[in-house]
């Protein structure tokens, strides 16, 4: 049986999420290796450390879908409260189809 850090059982298909750097994903595999308890997730294709992941409630998992037919309009992102708030303390660069990069720096 294979356990996050708080004892709770990580069965393929559960969600979690790595401690350290926050990165969440679906478990698509797992093996133990020298008294090592490790698990794959979805996300990033890696391999983690069982008692280093947090298993997930289904309300704190949360998705979100996006439509590729959809117009991203750059305008909206740059004014959105989000980004606003983001901007106050460091600079936020953006790609843009993999051509160029629009930067946004706070001069206030």
């Amino acid at each position: 049986m294979i356990v996050d850090a708080r004892n709770r059982e990580i069965n393929l298909g559960s969600h979690v999420r790595y401690v350290d750097t926050g990165t969440v994903g679906e478990v698509t595999d797992s093996k133990v290796e020298n008294d090592a308890s490790w698990v794959k997730i979805d996300k990033t294709n890696l391999w983690y450390l069982a008692n280093k992941l947090e298993l997930l409630n289904d309300e704190d998992f949360k998705t979100k879908t996006y439509h590729d037919d959809k117009d991203i309009d750059i305008e909206a992102i740059k004014n959105s409260e989000k980004c606003l708030r983001m901007l106050r303390y460091l600079p936020v660069q953006l790609m843009v189809e993999d051509s160029f990069i629009l930067s946004f720096f706070n001069d206030s």
